[in-house]
C-alpha cells in the first residue's frame, strides 16, 4: 500500500523474490510457496494456513504478513492480486481475472491440538480450500497426536470423510536441541494404508 512502511529486510527479501520470479531461477522455498498459493486464489480457492508462526514462517521464508514499522498495521501482499476480493469463494468458480479468493494467514497460540482440530474441521467444510497447519518444529506435532490418530489418519475409514488438509512439518534439523529435530516420521508411515505395497 502507498505510505507503508516495510522493514529494509523485508524490502530486500521482496526484491529478491521479484528478481526470482521474473529470471524464472534461483526460486526459493518461500517465493515458490507464494506462487502457488497466488495460482491458488486467482483461480477462486480459498487458501488458509495457521500455526503458531506461519505470517514470518518457521525458518523466516514465508513473511505472508508483514507489518507497517510505524504503525504495525498488518498487510498481505497475497490479497492484492486483483482488485476484486469474492466472499464466496471456494463456492464459486470465479474464472474473472479482476477477482481473487481470500487468504488467511494466522499465527496461533501454542496448542497444536486445538489449532489442529479446528483446521481439520475447516478442510471438511471447505473441501476446494487448501488448508494447511505448520508446526513450529516438526515434533511440536507430538501435542496434536490424538487429534491426528482419532480423527486425520481414520476419519475416511471411519465416517468415509476426506480431508485436503496439509500438516508441514518441518524435520530433520539436527542441533537445534531436544523436540526440535524430528516430527516422528515412522509414526505417519504406521498410519498410511494397509496395503504393503501402497504409500498415497
Amino acid at each position: 500500500p502507498k505510505d507503508f512502511k516495510l522493514h529494509r529486510q523485508m524490502d530486500k527479501i521482496f526484491k529478491a523474490r521479484r528478481a526470482m520470479a521474473e529470471e524464472g531461477e534461483g526460486i526459493d522455498w518461500g517465493t515458490a510457496e507464494a506462487m502457488a498459493f497466488g495460482s491458488l486464489l486467482l483461480e477462486g480457492n480459498h487458501v488458509r494456513i495457521t500455526g503458531q508462526d506461519v505470517q514470518r514462517g518457521t525458518f523466516s521464508h514465508r513473511h505472508a504478513v508483514v507489518k507497517d514499522q510505524s504503525t504495525e498495521m498488518e498487510y498481505a501482499p497475497l490479497n492484492s492480486l486483483a482488485t476484486k476480493m469474492d466472499p464466496s469463494a471456494p463456492h464459486e468458480e470465479l474464472a474473472r481475472p479482476d477477482t481473487q479468493a481470500g487468504f488467511v494467514c494466522r499465527n496461533s497460540i501454542l496448542s497444536e491440538f486445538a489449532v489442529l482440530g479446528f483446521e481439520h474441521g475447516y478442510s471438511l467444510e471447505n473441501p476446494n480450500a487448501l488448508v494447511l497447519w505448520e508446526a513450529q518444529f516438526g515434533d511440536f506435532v507430538n501435542g496434536a497426536q490424538i487429534m491426528i490418530d482419532q480423527f486425520i489418519t481414520s476419519g475416511e475409514d471411519k465416517w468415509m470423510r476426506q480431508s485436503g488438509l496439509v500438516m508441514l512439518l518441518p524435520h530433520g534439523y539436527d542441533g537445534q536441541g531436544a523436540e526440535h529435530s524430528s516430527c516422528r516420521v515412522e509414526r505417519f508411515l504406521q498410519s498410511v494404508d494397509e496395503d504393503p505395497h501402497f504409500v498415497p
